[in-house]
């Protein structure tokens, strides 16, 4: 009886983890069905503060300024095929008085972490960017020590802030699929893939199956096994010869 229970404990606790890594899977499938929406539209000028807290990630804008001279900065440890490298950033002063920071593209390592690779100037004049809508990354205040000049641990306002001097008046900044310089590679969108979510669930389903499997096989090798026959089995009464 308490093998019983534990097996069934077992697979009730299968089935629920199987339930959880479907439903993940199926958030998952929303999301890259989402971006996949977001990154086909058709880019439209960037909208006010209210448009933004709305906007999607990834969804395409285009903008409209002139790059903030001094404003080059690079984002390290940024992977593209497997390769370490930096994005390379500028502060755009918009047509409407706001400043938007702009990753113009990756580039690849050509040393240490901490050692900025010569990186194409910004371009000078009106320019016009067409990117994808990102948030600002999280940042710790200890990853930004030790970083040299023009070099932040994060794309957020107060490590960009302390590199460059600039204010960003967005919350947020543009991936830019347009690359304004040869020597910058685009940053593709990420993939996004439910087909490990689905392969754990179909996994704790068959983990619930081995689990029935055994205990049916341990119920009938215990119901065949000659001790286990023999229970409530009395002796013969041996009468006294008369």
């Amino acid at each position: 009886m308490g093998f019983t229970a534990l097996v069934i404990g077992a697979i009730l606790a299968f089935g629920l983890l199987s339930a959880w890594q479907w439903s993940r899977a199926q958030e998952r499938q929303s999301e890259r069905i989402a971006l996949a929406e977001a990154v086909a539209a058709q880019p439209v000028a960037l909208p006010g503060p209210e448009g933004l807290l709305a906007a999607q990630s990834w969804q395409s804008f285009t903008a409209t300024g002139s790059y903030r001279p001094g404003s080059q900065t690079l984002a390290r440890l940024r992977y593209l095929d497997g390769t370490n490298g930096f994005w390379a950033l500028g502060a755009l002063d918009l047509l409407d008085g706001r400043t938007i920071w702009v990753s113009r593209g990756w580039l690849p390592a050509t040393g240490p972490a901490t050692v900025a690779p010569p990186s194409p100037p910004l371009p000078t004049g009106r320019v016009t960017i067409v990117g994808s809508w990102l948030p600002f990354e999280e940042s710790a205040a200890d990853r930004q020590q030790g970083m040299p000049a023009g070099m932040v641990a994060a794309l957020a306002p107060g490590p960009l802030s302390v590199a460059t001097a600039v204010d960003s008046t967005i919350p947020g900044f543009l991936q830019a699929t347009q690359v304004d310089d040869p020597g910058l590679r685009p940053v593709p969108a990420p993939e996004v893939d439910e087909g490990r979510n689905i392969s754990y669930a179909v996994q704790w389903l068959i983990f619930a199956a081995v689990a029935l499997v055994g205990w049916w096989s341990f119920l009938r090798r215990e119901a065949q096994s000659p001790e286990t026959s023999e229970i409530g089995t009395e002796p013969a009464l041996s009468h006294p010869p008369i």
